[in-house]
C-alpha cells in the first residue's frame, strides 16, 4: 500500500535535521530487515524494499545458490507488516538521526582543528568549563586556561580548537586559550591585511595571560606590517588585548638581518650592540646600564620570550659588565635522558643576580636532543615601571 504521509514526513525530517533523504531510506530498510528476521515465520534470506516516490514497504523472500546469487524471490511482505514498520520507523529514526547528527558534526569541526571558534561558558569546575558552540559543546579543560582567567556563566569567548575526537556520544571538541596560535588567529580577525596575505606573522613566542611577542612581515613595500597590526591609535591590538584579558602584546618587525631581529625583539629596551656566536646560536647582546632591566624585563620575560621569537639563545649584558659571569654547571640523570645544566650569573644595575639557564637534553649515548633556553631572576623582580 502507497504511504505518501509516511514519505513526506519522511522528507520533512530529512530537511529540518540537514540529512539526506536517500540515507533515511536506506537506514530504516535495514532496521525493517532486522524486525522481519525477528519474526518465527520468516524467510532465510530476504531484503526490504522502500519505494522512494509512494513510500510503499515490501519484504522479498530470497533464494540464493552456493554462489549467491538470487534464484528466485517472492514477495514475503507479511499482512501486519505495517504495524511492525511503523513502530520500527519511531526507534530507528530518532537513532538514526542522532547518529547522522553526530557524525556530521564530527566532519565539520575535524576539518576545524587549528580555527578560532566563539563560544558560550555553561559549566565551570575545577576540572574543566564547557562552552556552547551552538550545535555541540566544547570542552576546554584546566590545562588549557589561563591561571587567573574566571569563566562566568553566560559570558562568550573566543577559543582555539586543539583536538576534535570521536565518541559514542558524539564529537568531543577540545579547546584552548592558553595556545600561541589563538593570538594569531585574532590578528588574522582584526587585520585585514593579515587575512589577504599582505601581512604575514612570522614568529610568535606567549606566556598565556601575561605577555606575547609578534614579528610580521609586508609582502607589499606600501605597507608598513607593524602599523596594519596595530590600527590606528592602537585600536586593532586594543581588541585583541581585550580578548585576552588585558594580556600585553609586543608587534616587532621582522628581518632576515638576525642582529635587527634580536634587536626589535627585545623592545621596548634599545640594544646597543649584538654579537652572534653562529657555531653555538648564542647571540650577546650589550646595552646601556640603564637598560638592562628593561631587556630581562619582569622575571626575564622579555628576554626569554626574545629568545623564543628569535630561536636565539640571548646573553644580555650591560656594557660595564665584567668580561667573564661566574658560571655554575650541574649534570644529573632521569630515566636514559642525560641533561647538562649550565647557569650564567649576571648582575643588573641594582646588583640583583640574573640567571640565564641552557639546558641540554640528551640521549644515553650522550647525543644532543634537545636545547631549552630560560631566562629568569633569582631576587626580587625589577618592575617594568621602575625600569
Amino acid at each position: 500500500m502507497a504511504n505518501f504521509e509516511f514519505l513526506e514526513a519522511l522528507g520533512q525530517i530529512a530537511r529540518d535535521q540537514n540529512i539526506d533523504e536517500g540515507e533515511l531510506l536506506i537506514a530504516l530498510a535495514n532496521a525493517l530487515l532486522a524486525a522481519y528476521k525477528r519474526r518465527p515465520d520468516s524467510a532465510e534470506d530476504a531484503e526490504v524494499e522502500i519505494n522512494p516516490e509512494t513510500g510503499e514497504i515490501k519484504v522479498w523472500g530470497l533464494e540464493l545458490d552456493l554462489e549467491g546469487n538470487v534464484t528466485r524471490e517472492w514477495d514475503a511482505t507479511p499482512e501486519d507488516f505495517g504495524r511492525i514498520a511503523a513502530q520500527t520507523a519511531k526507534q530507528v529514526l530518532m537513532q538514526l538521526i542522532r547518529d547522522i547528527q553526530r557524525r556530521q558534526m564530527y566532519e565539520e569541526f575535524a576539518n576545524r582543528e587549528g580555527d578560532i571558534v566563539s563560544g558560550t561558558v555553561q559549566q565551570n569546575d575545577n576540572r574543566y568549563t564547557l562552552l556552547d558552540l551552538g550545535r555541540v559543546e566544547a570542552l576546554l579543560p584546566q590545562a588549557e586556561q589561563i591561571a587567573f582567567e574566571r569563566y562566568e556563566h553566560g559570558a562568550r569567548i573566543k577559543v582555539y580548537i586543539v583536538e576534535v575526537r570521536k565518541t559514542n556520544k558524539g564529537p568531543q571538541i577540545v579547546v584552548s586559550r592558553t595556545h600561541p596560535a589563538l593570538v594569531a588567529k585574532l590578528f588574522e580577525i582584526e587585520v585585514p591585511e593579515i587575512a589577504n596575505g599582505i601581512v604575514e606573522i612570522k614568529a610568535l613566542a606567549r606566556e598565556p595571560g601575561h605577555r606575547s611577542k609578534i614579528a610580521v612581515a609586508s609582502n607589499d613595500s606600501m605597507v608598513d606590517p607593524v602599523g596594519a597590526c596595530v590600527g590606528a591609535r592602537g585600536s586593532r591590538v586594543r581588541n585583541i588585548t581585550n580578548e585576552l584579558r588585558s594580556e600585553r602584546i609586543d608587534v616587532v618587525p621582522y628581518s632576515e638581518d638576525p642582529i635587527a631581529f634580536i634587536q626589535a625583539a627585545l623592545q621596548p629596551a634599545r640594544v646597543r650592540e649584538v654579537q652572534l656566536n653562529e657555531e653555538e646560536g648564542i647571540a650577546t647582546v650589550i646595552v646601556h646600564d640603564q637598560q638592562l632591566s628593561l631587556a630581562i624585563g619582569k622575571e626575564g620575560q622579555n628576554a626569554r620570550l626574545a629568545a623564543r621569537l628569535t630561536g636565539w639563545r640571548i646573553d644580555i649584558r650591560s656594557e660595564n659588565e665584567g668580561d667573564e659571569p661566574e658560571v655554575v654547571e650541574e649534570v644529573w640523570t632521569e630515566g636514559d635522558a642525560v641533561i647538562d645544566e649550565t647557569l650564567e650569573v649576571l648582575s643588573d644595575e641594582g646588583g640583583n643576580d640574573v640567571l640565564v639557564e641552557d639546558v641540554v637534553i640528551g640521549d644515553a649515548d650522550g647525543n644532543v636532543e634537545e636545547v631549552v633556553e630560560v631566562v629568569e631572576l633569582e631576587t626580587a623582580p625589577v618592575s617594568e615601571d621602575e625600569a
